[in-house]
């Protein structure tokens, strides 16, 4: 019997898979090309970047910031950097937004707008081979 995955785990596990969600859409299905990554960010990151995706340039240039090999997709180590900055920029509106007092506490991120809270899924991943 296998053991349960933690919710860190899953996390991960969710990422990959929304990553090849859209990766397989269009061209190589281990990249986002320039489309799956715009239809990604209106669907999967809509609080995140929510002035971004409504703007093409905008949009361009993160496509841009995130081609370290400059070859016009994106691969998952280039997907990773994105999913890492939004995560640090949402932990540092955590603390900003955090209520008075003592102790160590977050308020709301980036991603906890009118929708509500985030909560853990069992692992419904979508298989994935090379």
């Amino acid at each position: 019997m296998a053991d349960q995955m933690s919710q860190l785990e899953c996390c991960i596990e969710t990422i990959i898979n929304i990553f090849h969600q859209y990766s397989v859409r269009l061209g190589h299905p281990d990249t986002l090309n320039q489309k799956e990554l715009k239809q990604l960010i209106k669907k999967e990151l809509p609080n995140f970047l929510k002035k971004q995706k409504k703007n093409d340039s905008a949009m361009n240039k993160i496509m841009e910031d995130l081609d370290t090999n400059g070859d016009k997709q994106l691969n998952f180590e280039e997907f990773s950097i994105l999913v890492g900055k939004l995560t640090m920029a949402s932990h540092e509106e955590m603390h900003k937004t955090a209520p008075e007092g003592e102790g160590h506490s977050h308020g709301p991120g980036f991603g906890q707008g009118d929708q509500g809270h985030c909560h853990s899924h069992g692992g419904h991943g979508h298989g994935h081979s090379h």
